[in-house]
C-alpha cells in the first residue's frame, strides 16, 4: 500500500506550485524547502512501494546523517562562492538576513537526501544494471596520488583566478576525496571502475542532471527573496530557467563530487567511532 507520507509529499509539491500564483505567506518564503520535502517524501514512498523498504522506513539513521552532511556540504560551496561569485541572492539586511540564513540552511538540508533518494529510485528500477567495462583496470598508487594532485589544483585555481577557472570547483572534491575513499574501503567511483561495474556511476550522473533540472526549474518559480541567480563569466549565454545551458553539464561531475564528499565525511565519523571503542 502506498505510504501516507508519499501522498502528503505529492500534496506539498502541488500546493507549492499553486501558491506561486497566490503568494500566501509565510509559505511562499519557504517554497523551496516545502517543495523539496514533498519530493523526498514522494520518492521515498515510491521506493518503498517498489521494494518494501526505504531510507525513511528502515534506515532513519542513514537519512539523518545524509541530511546533516547536506547542510555542511552546501555551506562549503557557499563559502567557496564568496571567491568565485558564480551565484548570488537578492541583497537582504538586518534581521531578515539572519532569517534568510535559517531558510537557506533548511533548504540545504533537503538537497543531499533528495539526491540520494533519486539515486536509490533509479537503482530500484534497475537502470544500467548490465552496464560493465569490458577491460579490467588496475588502480595504482601513482594514479591515486595523481588524482589527488589534480583535485588540489582544481581547488586552488578557481580561488586564485576565479573568472577563468571557476568550473574546476565542480571537479576538485571528487579528485581529492574519491582516492581517499577508495583507500579507506568507502564506496568510491574508483572501486566501481575497478569492479568494471558502471551502474552506480551512470545512475549518479543521471540523478545529478535530474536534480539539476529540478533545482533550476523550482528555483525559477521561487519568490524573489529566496531564489538565486547566476553570474557566469564568458559562458552565461542561452539560459534555461536561471542556468546557462552549459552549466547543466556541471551537474554530471557534481554528482560524483557529492558522492565522494558524503562518503568521505561518513568515513571520518566511522573512524572516530572505532577510535573510541
Amino acid at each position: 500500500m502506498f505510504k501516507t507520507y508519499g501522498i502528503i509529499g505529492l500534496l506539498l509539491i502541488i500546493i507549492a506550485h499553486i501558491n506561486y500564483f497566490f503568494d500566501v505567506q509565510p509559505f511562499a518564503h519557504w517554497y523551496f524547502a516545502i517543495i523539496w520535502v514533498g519530493y523526498i517524501l514522494l520518492i521515498d514512498s515510491i521506493i518503498f512501494q517498489l521494494k518494501h523498504e526505504s531510507m525513511l522506513t528502515k534506515r532513519k539513521a542513514e537519512f539523518a546523517a545524509i541530511t546533516i552532511t547536506s547542510i555542511l556540504i552546501w555551506w562549503i560551496f557557499e563559502l567557496l562562492n564568496l571567491r568565485t561569485g558564480n551565484w548570488g541572492y537578492n541583497s537582504i539586511m538586518g534581521m531578515e538576513a539572519i532569517s534568510n540564513v535559517g531558510r537557506k540552511t533548511i533548504m540545504y538540508a533537503t538537497m543531499l537526501p533528495a539526491f540520494f533518494e533519486t539515486v536509490e529510485l533509479f537503482k530500484t528500477l534497475n537502470l544500467f544494471s548490465h552496464s560493465k567495462l569490458k577491460k579490467k583496470h588496475n588502480i595504482t598508487k601513482p594514479l591515486l596520488h595523481t588524482m589527488k594532485g589534480i583535485g588540489i589544483i582544481c581547488l586552488l585555481l578557481p580561488l586564485l583566478f576565479p573568472k577563468i577557472f571557476f568550473p574546476l570547483i565542480w571537479l576538485a572534491f571528487y579528485f581529492i576525496l574519491d582516492p581517499v575513499n577508495y583507500l579507506h574501503k568507502q564506496p568510491s567511483i574508483i572501486q566501481h571502475i575497478k569492479d568494471r561495474k558502471l551502474q552506480t556511476p551512470f545512475i549518479l550522473m543521471l540523478a545529478g542532471i535530474t536534480m539539476g533540472v529540478l533545482w533550476e526549474a523550482w528555483n525559477y518559480y521561487a519568490v524573489p527573496s529566496t531564489k538565486w541567480h547566476y553570474n557566469i563569466p564568458y559562458l552565461g549565454f542561452f539560459k534555461i530557467f536561471e542556468m546557462p545551458i552549459l552549466g547543466y553539464l556541471g551537474y554530471l561531475p557534481f554528482s560524483f563530487e557529492l558522492y565522494a564528499m558524503y562518503f568521505f565525511i561518513k568515513g571520518l565519523f566511522e573512524h572516530k567511532e572505532k577510535l573510541l571503542e
